[in-house]
């Protein structure tokens, strides 16, 4: 059953309501509106404490039911039907691409085929004890016939396995991968060459300040939450 008022929502607290009052949301159609509406939406997530991305994701899947003509038009006036395309998909929009020189470029297309050939190097006797796991070991003991590097042996890990110099260290796109906690790191950014990967221990609030800031720089963000 779709709730009838703004204190029925899962999550909303009683301190919320002057907060949602001051952004224009006084009644359950004003909620669906601004739910609509990302901008609003992410309003939302940074003023209402307690409140993330998943609560409002709840809120709209709860309001999905509600008739908004009902709670604004009198019961005597035949409401207006309204027809809205919500279903319809955004524009795709194409990722930021770095300004790379035909070396690099030859260099990721090398070390692309590279690790297509490149076998998956497993840890000395992985299938035998499921304790010791698959993460790569180098081989030890005198007896090892692995680290002998005999036939039929797993491979082993040498340095002929490598990719082309110019693209160790860089993303699959060609940035330079920089690690930003907060919008401060975003300034020493060189848009054309390095993108950001935001620190896993980052809330979702200061994470949507580093995704707007770095949405005004025109800096690529490699973890975006959307």
């Amino acid at each position: 059953m779709s709730p009838k008022t703004l204190r029925e929502l899962p999550g909303l607290k009683e301190e919320h309501l002057p907060v949602l009052s001051g952004m224009g949301i006084k009644n359950v159609a004003d909620m669906k509106k601004a739910l609509a509406d990302e901008s609003k939406s992410k309003e939302m997530v940074k003023s209402l404490s307690g409140v993330g991305p998943k609560t409002v994701d709840k809120w709209r899947s709860e309001l999905e039911s509600v008739d908004e003509t009902k709670e604004k038009e009198p019961s005597s006036v035949k409401p207006v039907e309204i027809v809205e395309h919500k279903d319809e998909k955004p524009e795709y929009s194409v990722k930021l691409k770095p300004e790379l020189d035909d070396d690099i470029k030859d260099a990721l297309a090398k070390r692309a085929l590279v690790s297509g050939k490149r076998p998956a190097f497993k840890r000395q006797e992985w299938f035998r004890y499921s304790k010791l796991g698959e993460s790569w070991r180098r081989p030890k003991g005198i007896h090892s016939k692995m680290k002998r590097k005999l036939r039929r042996r797993p491979p082993v890990v040498l340095i002929g396995y490598r990719g082309p110099v110019g693209a160790r260290g860089l993303h699959p796109s060609g940035f330079e991968e920089k690690h930003v906690n907060n919008v401060d790191d975003l300034e020493n950014i060189d848009p054309k060459r390095q993108a950001v990967r935001i620190g896993g221990t980052v809330g979702t609030k200061k994470r949507i300040m580093i995704e707007d800031r770095a949405e005004e720089l025109g800096i690529r963000v490699l973890n975006r939450m959307v």
